[in-house]
């Protein structure tokens, strides 16, 4: 049984697959916690416990392996939002979504921040290709958000003259904007704080 390389078509069979996923995960974990720019290729061989010779099987260079890194970190992200907003429809269920934000960042410290944020913070500005595909997935979990919105609205929560893509907006902006400044102060209060005045305007626009 063979499958294909989402970005080279290349075939690989179940034990390439298999070999290239593991490549994927150790890099994703290396280049979270350590930053892309800080992360090597022979820290990736490390980790991985695979050869050179299979790593560049796999990936002609480090640009290569981070737009993979980019596809798994982006999944997996968006999954997680996926099952958690997925049938929100209430302002109670939003503070839901926002408390399991900020509990599991507060198992860090809020040292790492968010997983896709920092892909963005680190590569956007010298690959084109792994800043559009950042660009997709940020604008996929914002659609995300604004069908919760929608719901609100739909539901007569929020008020047929909100702007639900202004709003979806703001609230993914005070999620970034929080996951950075807990980031820097190794605390969650101002990610908390941050995603709490974003839930308080929504609230304040909801129908009397």
């Amino acid at each position: 049984m063979t499958t294909a390389d989402s970005h080279t078509g290349r075939r690989l069979t179940a034990r390439g697959a298999k070999t290239r996923a593991r490549i994927v995960a150790a890099a994703a974990d290396l280049m979270y916690i350590r930053g892309v720019g800080a992360t090597t290729l022979d820290d990736v061989l490390a980790a991985s416990g695979v050869s050179k010779s299979q790593l560049y099987h796999h990936f002609d260079g480090k640009d290569a392996l981070v737009r993979a890194v980019i596809d798994h970190v982006g999944e997996r992200v968006i999954e997680r939002e996926r099952d958690a907003l997925g049938h929100v429809s209430t302002i109670p269920g939003l503070r839901r979504w926002r408390d399991a934000l900020v509990q599991n960042n507060a198992l860090r410290h809020g040292a790492y921040g968010c997983a896709l944020g920092s892909l963005a913070s680190e590569v956007s500005d010298h690959d084109a290709l792994a800043r559009q595909a950042l660009s997709d997935l940020f604008t996929e979990w914002q659609g995300l958000l604004a069908g919760v919105l929608r719901r609100l609205q739909d539901g007569g929560a929020l008020g047929p003259e909100a702007s639900i893509d202004q709003l979806a907006t703001g609230l993914m902006a005070a999620l970034q904007g929080g996951y950075m400044l807990a980031q820097t102060a190794r605390d969650v209060t101002p990610m908390a704080t941050s995603i709490d005045m974003a839930l308080a305007h929504i609230e304040s626009l909801s129908k009397r």
